[in-house]
């Protein structure tokens, strides 16, 4: 009952963005303006865990191909925070859904041309239909699975890229214990918190989803982003081959 008297004040207090998303005008908007965001708050996130994403992505070189050469593909690139944890000569396959990060991209690619960029895709996770079946050492994918419609799909679409004994690198921030006040928080903002997310969603089992794909081995620790409390905080981080 406390969380829906909460979701209803919330729900007061967005009602002009609630109507402009009814209206079909806010995401419109927030697509254009949603790179922009991301260009400010990425960069402090990934001070956050530069530790944590060094340690993970220390290990990528381990599945390169025959040939000693990398080929990557990074759903959800956003502005391209992750270019600088990647291995130099890697063959980089970029996908978004967004069209508007283009130029984010480019300007990020320019400060890291130590990778070779082969592709930029239009596309969202759950369809990758313009990427090669076994055509990927790697798929990364970092705080994506939150927002997409479909995290089985994500996943089919991940093992179809992907070669045998490819490897799929994973940083989401996920539901917290149930028992505890972040979840709490979670289930009050859910409803919202989409609409300054780019859908993101804050209670997802993202391991669970994990844990049922046809992975050939699954490699995950969870831990806390600072600060404790905030509703994102909780994350899983990790690798599963294929």
């Amino acid at each position: 009952l406390l969380v829906l008297l909460l979701q209803r004040c919330l729900q007061l207090l967005l009602l002009p963005i609630h109507a402009l998303a009814c209206l079909g005008l806010w995401d419109s908007f927030y697509k254009r303006a949603f790179p922009y965001v991301m260009a400010k708050v990425a960069p402090v996130y990934n001070h956050k865990v530069y530790k944590q994403k060094q340690e993970l992505f220390s290990s990528l070189r381990r599945f390169a191909g025959p040939l000693g050469q990398l080929r990557l593909l990074e759903i959800g690139t956003g502005t391209g925070t992750n270019f600088q944890f990647y291995p130099a000569g890697c063959r980089l396959t970029c996908t978004d859904p967004n069209p508007n990060f283009r130029t984010f991209i480019l300007k990020n690619l320019l400060q890291n041309q130590h990778l070779q960029l082969e592709r930029l895709v239009v596309a969202s996770g759950e369809d990758l239909h313009q990427v090669a079946d076994g055509s990927m050492d790697v798929v990364v994918c970092t705080l994506v699975l939150c927002s997409v419609s479909s995290i089985r799909r994500v996943l089919e679409e991940v093992l179809r890229v992907l070669r045998q004994g490819g490897a799929f690198y994973f940083l989401e921030h996920v539901a917290a214990d149930h028992c505890s006040w972040t979840y709490f928080w979670q289930q009050v903002c859910d409803p919202f918190w989409k609409y300054f997310g780019d859908g993101c969603c804050l209670s997802r089992e993202t391991q669970e989803e994990l844990e049922k794909t046809n992975f050939s081995e699954l490699n995950l620790r969870h831990f806390h982003v600072p600060p404790c409390w905030i509703p994102t905080s909780p994350h899983i981080i990790g690798y599963a081959v294929k």
